[in-house]
């Protein structure tokens, strides 16, 4: 089958298209999927860069080395990935993955032969599901959807009834998810007002419509040329420039319950501080850097709660199905490219031009 192989810490030119690579065989509890379409996000990204392990401190722009280092100096291998196991390479990327399933490998999946699916990227021990530092990431610990076909639990694998492209539902499983799962740890009532940072992206305009769905009010932070284009989504938006948390707080009237933020970097502590006593603050991401500095007594002495939010417990990932299937909220598809291509569709995703999320077709 074609795929792309990830053969190191680096640039895309680590990526390696090819079209001898085995067809994976589903395992007893897994079906085969053949993958129609594969989103792009930053946890690709990241991975590739090696950006997860501790030895790197800057954003994700940076790349991953330091200077007169090569990547695998830079990066500490083993704590380069969500699992115990470390990171090994070659593996097939892709977390976004939507297709349609062409075999089973049990009686467990054959329910499923023929739908059109999405796959939730979380694969979680059978076990005991619940147990977060046993979940591996498809396209990190598991060879992924970069792919023609791909081999993955059939409890992770969801029939989805949509009139959508293969293309705008690959944009899905990461994204969405993770902006779910964010809204699911904090405590948000009806008209109780979020700001949500990096809002233009992926993750960020799945949690602008998400949060909508709640009936709370939304400021969104984005580069001023997104502005219109998140506006639509349902957002008020504070361009992205100096003192941003400041002036966010004067959108809001001087009232912010809750920042959901995926960038990270030097605007933290004013986030902290512009949040109301009894606030939140939920992360999944820090794109702008992951060192910041923190006066502890802003978060105690305003009883802030502060969450981090990786893992999706199961369930998330039906009630973002559900809510797609709904027809109630959208998402926002940027472009495409042909797999032969993701050296420039991951290239295009680092500069951030776009508003939504980008995906690969196969």
């Amino acid at each position: 089958m074609r795929a792309a192989l990830l053969t190191g810490f680096g640039g895309p030119e680590c990526l390696e298209v090819r079209d001898d690579v085995a067809v994976p065989q589903p395992a007893v509890d897994e079906v085969l999927v053949e993958v129609a379409a594969c989103g792009i996000n930053n946890t690709d990204i990241n991975t590739r860069q090696g950006w997860y392990s501790p030895s790197v401190t800057g954003p994700t722009d940076a790349g991953p080395t330091s200077p007169g280092a090569t990547p695998e100096e830079a990066v500490d291998a083993p704590s380069a990935t969500w699992h115990r196991e470390g990171f090994a390479f070659p593996r097939i990327q892709g977390a976004d993955v939507c297709g349609s399933v062409v075999a089973s490998g049990g009686p467990e999946g054959e329910h499923l032969l023929g739908e059109r699916v999405l796959v939730d990227p979380w694969v979680r021990d059978p076990a005991t599901p619940g147990d977060r530092s046993l979940a591996r990431y498809l396209g990190s610990e598991l060879d992924g959807g970069f792919a023609e076909f791909c081999a993955v639990p059939a409890r992770n694998v969801h029939p989805v009834e949509s009139m959508l492209t293969d293309a705008e539902l690959a944009t899905i499983p990461c994204s969405w998810s993770t902006a779910e799962h964010m809204l699911q740890r904090i405590p948000l009532e009806p008209g109780e007002t979020i700001v949500v940072t990096g809002a233009s992206g992926g993750v960020g305009s799945a949690l602008v419509q998400l949060a909508n769905l709640r009936g709370v009010q939304v400021i969104a932070v984005a580069g001023a040329d997104k502005a219109t284009r998140v506006e639509a989504l349902g957002a008020r938006v504070v361009p992205r420039g100096p003192d941003t948390p400041a002036r966010a707080r004067e959108v809001a009237a001087g009232t912010i319950d809750a920042v959901a933020d995926v960038v990270g970097g030097p605007d933290v502590p004013g986030w902290l501080e512009a949040i109301r006593p009894g606030g939140s603050f939920v992360t999944s991401g820090a794109i702008a850097g992951p060192m910041v500095e923190l006066d502890l007594r802003t978060l105690y002495l305003r009883d802030l709660d502060m969450v981090g939010a990786t893992v999706v417990p199961e369930g998330v990932f039906a009630d973002v199905v559900a809510h797609l299937e709904s027809g109630r909220v959208k998402p926002v598809l940027a472009a495409t490219w042909p797999l032969e291509e993701i050296h420039e569709a991951q290239e295009a995703f680092g500069a951030k031009k776009h508003v939504g999320a980008l995906a690969v077709t196969l």
